[in-house]
């Protein structure tokens, strides 16, 4: 049975305080305490950022940023996508990368979406019409490679 997520998508000042932790505490949990990322996450570009939330009830269980052209790389991106440890393998995952990038092209219309994907997720992105266009680095101490949605 496919979980019933609540999605909304909002520019950071149109957030609530408490949205604003919610996103800063699961990414927190996945990034920092889950693969053991030791860098600081809140770098000025939430802030001209459109976030993506995913809630069941009260509980933030997904979140991706979309960054605007020009900001993260030449063309406009999705990143900081991360789904709750409680509720992975459950398809929430994809609804939330459907949900970016259906936001993605209404708020600045369909065009090229580049990401830095973790390497290791690499077949999931390209389930969305991502396709490799760097040699593998590491960020993090974890293998990244660049993908494009054209």
């Amino acid at each position: 049975m496919k979980p019933d997520v609540q999605w909304q998508c909002l520019h950071f000042n149109e957030m609530t305080h408490l949205q604003v932790y919610q996103v800063l505490q699961l990414r927190s949990a996945v990034f920092v305490l889950e693969q053991a990322c030791a860098f600081l996450d809140p770098d000025n570009k939430d802030l001209d950022c459109y976030h993506v939330l995913g809630f069941m009830g009260q509980q933030l269980v997904a979140t991706a940023r979309l960054l605007p052209a020009g900001l993260a790389y030449q063309e406009l991106s999705i990143g900081r996508v991360a789904t709750h440890k409680e509720y992975r393998r459950n398809g929430i995952g994809i609804g939330l990368m459907q949900h970016a990038i259906f936001y993605s092209e209404q708020l600045f219309s369909e065009q090229p979406i580049k990401i830095g994907a973790q390497l290791y997720l690499r077949t999931f992105y390209e389930k969305f019409g991502f396709i490799p266009t760097s040699n593998v680095y590491l960020e993090d101490g974890i293998e990244h490679i660049e993908m494009l949605r054209p």
